[in-house]
């Protein structure tokens, strides 16, 4: 995924997503321009067809290099979910399809 001054790549683990169990979400970002990366990085997901987001606030933590890792993600119904990535005010989403 990318926006005019980022491009960001991601992972989840386990690679499926199941509904009711956590996972992971691994990501690596990096700026298109000479400016750092954001030190404030917030992710999060929501269901827009149902209007709401998940029940649990995922942390991420900088694993160095423009690399994240975070933990506490749990979808915990079937659908369509937008996963939305905000790097310092640049926003960027990627929507998949749980069962």
């Amino acid at each position: 995924m990318s926006s005019s001054e980022l491009e960001i790549s991601y992972r989840t683990v386990p690679a499926k997503i199941a509904v009711g169990e956590p996972f992971v979400v691994e990501i690596a970002a990096c700026a298109k321009a000479a400016a750092p990366l954001s030190r404030q990085v917030k992710l999060d997901a929501t269901m827009p067809e149902h209007k709401h987001g998940m029940n649990y606030r995922p942390s991420v933590v900088s694993t160095g290099e423009g690399r994240y890792r975070s933990e506490g993600w749990l979808f915990h119904m079937p659908g369509r979910w937008e996963f939305v990535f905000d790097f310092g005010g640049v926003r960027l989403t990627d929507r998949v399809r749980i069962e």
